[in-house]
């Protein structure tokens, strides 16, 4: 647990450095990456993101100001707001993944046998447990 621990701190500073670089908070950079991923409720990101529904207003305003996200109603439930990636929005996501030297560094020194291994087993240890 505590390489786990140190691993995780060494991603998260190269993250943080990262979303600094396009004038973001490390929030505010979490709430673009899980973005990535598709449109999601208000709700379901402060969960995601495990900060107060108010935490997630707050960002999620910022990022609207900057045209980096768009609220939208949701097409099964109108009173549900939907927060939805803009172009620009994909654009600084993918920036901030590009600037993460130190983590990149660090997965390009593994081979492709090594890369699929480690991918498995995150897999196994994480994704499995977002299931439950």
């Amino acid at each position: 647990m505590e390489l786990l621990s140190v691993s995780l701190g060494a991603y998260y500073g190269d993250f943080t450095v990262a979303a600094a670089s396009e004038n973001l908070t490390a929030s505010q950079g979490r709430a673009l990456t899980v973005l990535r991923r598709g449109p999601a409720a208000m709700r379901a990101l402060a969960e995601t993101l495990t900060c107060d529904a108010s935490n997630v207003t707050g960002i999620i305003d910022r990022l609207e100001k900057r045209g980096l996200v768009r609220r939208e109603p949701s097409a099964s439930d109108r009173r549900v707001k939907n927060v939805v990636l803009t172009a620009e929005g994909e654009r600084v996501a993918d920036t901030i993944r590009a600037r993460m030297h130190a983590t990149q560094d660090g997965l390009d020194g593994l081979g492709d046998e090594d890369r699929a291994t480690l991918y498995a087993l995150l897999e196994r240890v994480f994704v499995d447990t977002e299931r439950e």
